[in-house]
């Protein structure tokens, strides 16, 4: 690693506890169907998809990174305050939905950040609104497609299962380990280029890159970072996801993951940032849907459905505050 200044390395390290509380926070999103209908033991599935955490950036590109670095805001007149407010608030965010046992986006709170940090610091003039645009509708589209695709898949597995006796649930439970890595693979590819391209931005805001390119380096600690959350685990999430929407068994797990991850690697590959928390959980009541509505348990999935839509303004309202608090030691 190149020599940083002080300021920037307080950023880096801020990055990467917020990829790593992303890995701790959203392991549930892709171990918990595959845990609930006994497909893998918890630990061996937090493992196995901790190191598919950290090939996956390697694998498919930093699309998403160039997105959240440098599209959404004038990476050269951000500062290094604005940077840190945004991280601040998204970590803070992170916490307090772990400790409730709500599965909130942290991508929703690293945006809300970044914009409510730039604004009251420089203005909308900083905000750059074609990218804006293009992450707000990821990021509001992408439930509705794992809902609708997660319904499909499930009425197409469940016509083709049909002719087949009840041993057909060995096979689903065996084949989860499969669809489990390329969901795991898909969500270190789009959710730590997110840290990428904060840290990035830094790099530019600061000097030290002259023009936006993620460096090697930048990668694998955001990578690292994000796997050893994931190896964490988050069980209090863990139980959401995989038991109060409905009881997941090997059709279902398998099911959701496929879903999952088409809808995460996709995005990826045009630059969109999705949330894993929002596609799987969308994916699983589609999923359930696809059996019987009424099988769903829409409570709970309406706590995390305000969950959404309160993440962007709090964090924003947040990153502002500590942004006018920083400014003091800037």
């Amino acid at each position: 690693m190149i020599d940083l200044p002080f300021t920037l390395v307080l950023l880096v390290a801020l990055a990467l506890v917020f990829d790593f509380l992303n890995g701790f926070h959203d392991s549930s999103n892709i171990v918990a169907t595959m845990i609930a209908s006994r497909a893998m033991d918890g630990q061996l599935a937090l493992a196995i998809t901790a190191v598919a955490h950290f090939i996956g950036p390697f694998l498919f590109g930093v699309a998403v990174a160039t997105t959240i670095g440098h599209e959404v805001l004038n990476d050269v007149e951000i500062k290094l305050s604005v940077t840190m407010a945004a991280l601040i608030a998204a970590i803070i965010w992170n916490l307090l939905t772990w400790y409730l046992g709500i599965p909130s986006s942290s991508s929703h709170a690293l945006v809300g950040g970044m914009l409510g940090a730039a604004i009251i610091e420089s203005g909308w003039e900083v905000v750059k609104m074609a990218g804006l645009i293009k992450v707000l509708v990821a990021l509001t589209t992408s439930p509705l497609i794992g809902l609708v695709i997660g319904y499909l898949v499930m009425k197409t597995a469940l016509f083709l299962a049909r002719p087949f006796p009840p041993s057909i649930n060995t096979f689903f439970k065996r084949i989860q380990i499969v669809t489990a890595l390329v969901l795991a693979l898909s969500h270190g590819t789009n959710d730590a280029q997110k840290t990428m391209g904060v840290i990035t931005m830094g790099l530019v805001s600061a000097g030290v890159l002259k023009e936006f390119h993620v460096p090697l380096w930048v990668i694998a600690i955001s990578a690292g970072a994000i796997a050893f959350g994931t190896w964490i685990g988050g069980w209090r999430l863990i139980r959401t996801l995989g038991g109060k929407f409905f009881k997941i068994r090997p059709i279902h797990g398998f099911t959701a993951q496929v879903t999952s991850a088409s809808v995460i690697l996709t995005a990826s590959f045009l630059g969109g940032p999705v949330s894993t928390t929002q596609v799987v959980s969308s994916a699983i009541m589609g999923v359930g849907s696809a059996e019987r509505v009424s099988k769903v348990r829409w409570g709970v999935a309406g706590q995390i459905v305000t969950a959404w839509f309160t993440t962007i303004p709090a964090s924003a309202i947040m990153a502002a505050l500590i942004a006018l608090v920083l400014r003091q030691w800037f």
